[in-house]
């Protein structure tokens, strides 16, 4: 039998691959385990316990109405983040600005973390896969003061470290250090994450699209060429694609680093800035799929490479299969 790598073995044993590392970073990635086990354990008990499903009663700075356990995964992370000591300050989608820690020891704090606490949470009270992403930055601000928006302003190409959490059949932890992408699967029985998808990496291409084909009326005429070319037998596999649309960005991301495929979500007349948010959602699952071979486009331009001017910010994503992704941009006008 091969030797149980845990999660934090893991962090540890890579730890020496930084120069001059102090162990924050390690420390940072250990916390957001710890809470999203407190999270996957309060999923798993939704529909048994009250106070877990169903709508919180007050919408969100995006103008969604906010669920009960977005609520409570917000709080948790930021309970995690406030406690650990290496966090000066967070910016989280369900709040309407930043977070600066006021503790001595958070002021002295080396990095940020940008989070969505629950994407995909509409589908909670229907039992499907939702998610938890984050982002890890430096600080720019000097140590020793409150964070700022600065430090919430970064572009994606700074980001130290981003992931997601998977709440599925099993709960899946994918993240990576800027050195490739690792998944770990949380065993229950012993209540760790371990190394099961080590070195990820997103096949070049594949037969599935992820797309709201119900928007496609009000897209620009190259989306809809993207999606008749995955319809037709005149596409690069000689058959129809298969469309799939789960409607939780985590789990449609997720599907296509294991199946390949391509996800997207493009601006619209209604939506000419697009739906997603850059900072909590594009940025992340941007840096993991360059890690893992893959694209992350607005459909014209590199998403790490846009710099933010707000923190909820919203963008075109496309993302996926590096060749499905550069097809359809070349449809794009």
């Amino acid at each position: 039998m091969s030797k149980v790598i845990t999660l934090n073995e893991f962090i540890m044993d890579r730890q020496a691959d930084f120069t001059n590392a102090t162990g924050e970073l390690s420390r940072i990635l250990n916390d957001i385990a710890v809470a999203s086990k407190i999270v996957s354990r309060d999923v798993r008990k939704a529909g048994l316990v009250d106070h877990i499903l169903g709508a919180h009663g007050a919408t969100n700075i995006q103008g969604e109405e906010q669920q009960k356990l977005d609520v409570i995964a917000d709080e948790q992370f930021i309970k995690a983040f406030e406690n650990g000591g290496e966090i000066c300050g967070i910016a989280s989608e369900e709040n309407d600005d930043y977070l600066a820690f006021q503790s001595e020891t958070a002021k002295n704090g080396k990095y940020v973390v940008l989070f969505d606490p629950l994407d995909g949470s509409s589908n909670i009270d229907v039992n499907v896969s939702i998610g938890t992403i984050f982002s890890i930055y430096r600080r720019k601000s000097e140590q020793g003061s409150l964070a700022t928006l600065d430090d919430m302003l970064q572009k994606g190409n700074e980001q130290v470290a981003a992931g997601y959490v998977l709440y599925g059949s099993s709960t899946m932890l994918v993240y990576t250090t800027g050195r490739g992408v690792n998944g770990f699967t949380l065993d229950p029985s012993i209540g760790e994450f371990c190394l099961s998808h080590p070195n990820m990496k997103m096949p070049e291409t594949g037969r599935i699209y992820a797309m709201n084909e119900g928007n496609i009326d009000i897209c620009e005429s190259g989306i809809k060429d993207y999606v008749q070319y995955c319809q037709s037998f005149e596409n690069d596999k000689g058959a129809p694609y298969s469309g799939r649309y789960i409607g939780s960005l985590v789990a449609d991301f997720h599907r296509n680093m294991i199946k390949g495929g391509i996800y997207i979500y493009p601006d619209t007349t209604t939506s000419p800035e697009g739906k997603l948010r850059l900072l909590y959602e594009c940025n992340p699952l941007a840096f993991i799929a360059e890690q893992a071979g893959g694209l992350a486009t607005t459909g014209r331009e590199r998403v790490l490479n846009i710099e933010p001017t707000r923190l909820h910010q919203r963008v075109p994503f496309f993302t996926g299969s590096k060749n499905m992704v550069e097809k359809a941009m070349s449809m794009l006008k």
